[in-house]
This record gives structure tokens, sequence and C-alpha cells, in this order.
């Protein structure tokens, strides 16, 4: 049975041992009140280590003694990664519920209380759910308003061993914008996506482009790692409806919830959404079963062989090996599925404008070729499905600038930097 605590009097110098593994919820499911807490105690605390997802929330202000493991780079962990202090694990997504439940020895959580007894995992079930039954200690900030969330598993007292209460907004990520460049991208992509299709999709403007793209379409489905502010929109617009799904008809599925306050209420005590953990969201017997299984997914940069990197730029590590592969095979098994990546063909930074489609990636390969599919810019459509490395190659070179063209054609190692002169 749990035992209740103020937040100001929850000392993690006497909970926690040297040397212990933590982890807690992600991006919107972070248990702010809680990280905030740690992190002031944690000097006290030797060799603590943590696993972090998206980092929305508490700047780890205050951590410096600790060390910290993650699949990604997104949010403050980039601040982590400038200092040297976080450590890249780089698997599968679909790997993370085994590898956690080996190593995480305390557990963070950010439930919602239905008032008789019962919790919702709120945002986020995905890899958390296990690591319930296998830590050595679980603390829940129980939150009035986070949203209370459908799903195959709700906790009661005898699951948790200290709950604090508080009553905060959930957390928000960064604002996005799309340009015209993405909305380019998003019309291409939205023009091979069916009325029907069961949708997976990622974070950030590129995605939330396709998304708002979509509006017009009629009963998508969502089957996702997570769901974002424009899953929200597509529902209230009725396109998203999931009636034609093949698996968990009329449902919405997603492991993570990852935005703002319209998303929340659209999930919150939603009978038509549910959190399902990581081992149901990327596993390839479910996703091949769906019929018109539509992956979307984002990129850094693409070869001309159809390599993927999605985890480094300009040397910082900024991305993720993720759930990329675990979707687009299932995209690639499905009747009728699409296996997209879709990126801007260049960017602007410091050096000026650089192509990300490339002869050779300057970073490591995410996602092989052989799970490469169709690869969408703002210049046109690439499916590499079923085409030798030649042919990859002519379709790649189409879909680049431009200005880029002659210098891929001429297997030029180096022909990412020009002054772009095209949109």
């Amino acid at each position: 049975m749990a035992i209740e605590l103020q937040s100001d009097t929850l000392d993690f110098t006497t909970l926690l041992l040297p040397g212990e593994y933590l982890a807690w919820g992600q991006a919107s499911a972070e248990p702010t009140t809680l990280t905030a807490r740690l992190f002031e105690q944690s000097a006290a605390i030797p060799g603590l280590r943590a696993f972090v997802g998206m980092s929305w929330g508490t700047p780890f202000t205050g951590a410096e003694a600790m060390r910290f493991q993650s699949y990604c780079g997104a949010g403050h962990n980039r601040a982590l990664e400038r200092t040297g202090a976080l450590d890249i694990l780089p698997c599968h997504y679909s790997d993370l519920p085994a590898l956690l439940a080996r190593q995480v020895d305390v557990l963070l959580l950010n439930l919602a209380d239905d008032g008789n007894g019962r919790f919702s995992f709120g945002a986020a079930l995905e890899y958390l759910a296990p690591l319930v039954d296998s830590a050595r200690l679980v603390i829940a900030e129980v939150n009035a308003q986070t949203p209370w969330s459908c799903g195959e598993r709700t906790l009661s007292a005898d699951d948790i061993d200290i709950i604090v209460r508080t009553s905060r907004p959930p957390v928000t990520g960064p604002g996005v914008q799309a340009g015209h460049v993405e909305r380019a991208i998003a019309a291409r992509v939205a023009g091979l996506v069916e009325d029907g299709a069961t949708l997976q999709i990622g974070i950030g403007g590129l995605p939330e482009a396709i998304l708002a793209a979509l509006v017009g379409h009629r009963d998508l489905g969502l089957h996702s790692g997570l769901a974002s502010d424009g899953v929200a929109d597509l529902a209230e617009a009725g396109a998203l409806t999931n009636a034609r799904k093949s698996v968990d008809a009329g449902i919405a599925v997603a492991g993570l919830v990852a935005g703002g306050p319209q998303l929340m209420r659209y999930v919150d005590r939603n009978p038509r959404f549910a959190l399902r953990p990581t081992t149901y969201t990327h596993a390839f017997d479910v996703l091949s079963t769906h019929r018109k299984f539509t992956a979307i997914n984002a990129a850094i940069e693409v070869d001309l062989t159809g390599q993927i990197n999605a985890e480094v730029a300009g040397g910082r590590y900024v991305g993720a090996v993720g759930g990329a592969a675990d979707f687009l095979r299932g995209a690639r098994a499905s009747r009728g599925g699409l296996p997209i990546i879709a990126l801007p063909a260049t960017v602007t930074g410091r050096e000026g404008t650089r192509s990300r489609i490339v002869t050779r990636l300057s970073g490591p390969t995410s996602t092989a070729r052989a799970d490469a599919g169709i690869i969408v810019t703002e210049y046109g459509i690439a499916d590499l499905r079923g085409l030798s490395l030649g042919e990859r190659r002519r379709r790649m070179i189409d879909i680049a600038s431009p200005d880029v063209r002659a210098a891929l054609e001429a297997g030029d190692e180096t022909p990412s930097q020009f002054h772009a002169t095209r949109a």
C-alpha cells in the first residue's frame, strides 16, 4: 500500500541507494515535480544513473553528478550531450522494454486518479508499464491535471510505494511551425495516403504539416508510438475515425501522448483512444496485420542507395534510431502499406545550405537501405521498393535540390555545400 507524502518532504537521499538506475516518463508524461526534487538532492547520492526519453520538462540543472542514458537527443538532452553527460542507447525502440526491465531500480511516474482507488498512466504507457512490476521502488506524482487515458492497464495503490499529489498542467513541447517547404512535402505525402489508411507518424513541424494536409481524408486510423496535436485536429475534423482499422477497429492506439491542452482534452476519458505498451505499438505481427498501414517518419539525410541517418547532424546527436525500422518493416509487410520517409531536400545552417540527399552519410546508418521504402522531398517522390542500386541512385537524384544534382551525378562525396538559388 502506497504512502502519501508532500513534495517538500520527499527525501531521495533516504530512498535511493548509491549507483541506482532510475527511469521516468518522457515529454508530456514527465513527473516534473519528482524530477525537480531529485535533481536538487542528487549530489548527495553517489553514482546515480537515469534513463530519459524526450526531455521537455525539468532542465537538468543541479544534476551534474548524475549520468544519463537515452534513445534520443531531443529536448533538454541536447544540453546533456554537450556536457558529455549523455550516453546514447542506439537500439530499436521495440528493444527498450526488455533493456530497461533488466536495469531500472527506481521508477518515477506521472499518473491520473479516478477518485475510486485506480490510477491511469496518463500521457504514457509505452515502456513504463512493465517497469512497475520489476522496479524496486515506484514513486508516483498523481497530478489532478493529467488526462485519464484508457488503456489495457491501470494501477492501484498496491502497485505504488510513494504517492505525491500535485495539480499542474502537463508538460508541452516546443512550438513547431511549418513553412512552405514543409507544406509542399506534406501535400506530396497526403497524395500517397488513401482513405481508410492506418497512420503511424512522428513528432515535429513536418509531421504536424502532414497531419494537417490529411484533414480532407476519411476514415483514417491511428496506430503509432505517439499521438501529437495534429491527431486531435484530425479527430475533431472527422478525418480520424478509426472505423476501417483491421486491428482495434474504432480505437486510436498510441504509446505516448505528446502535445498541448487540445490533445489532452481529446485523450481524457476517451474510450476511442487507448494507450498500449511498446511491445504492442511496435510489434511486427500487429503492424503487418493492419491493412494500408502507413508509416511516416523523418530523417536527417538519406544517401543515394536509401540508407538513412536519423541520429547525427553536424557532429551532434540530435535524433534517434527510434521506431523507424520497426514501423517501416511493418508497413512493407502490410497489405497496401506505405513505408514513407519525408524530409526537406536541403537544410540551411551556419555553414550555408546543405543537401540532405547525399552521396555518403555524414552520420550513422540508422535505417538500412534494405528497409527503405518511399522517400519524399519537396521536389518529388522516390519509391525505392524493388529497385536495384543503380535505379535507386537515379530516383534519389531526381528528388534532390536541382542545385546539387550535377554534383550527385558526378559522385561528389561533398555535394552538400552550395548556395541555394531555388525554393
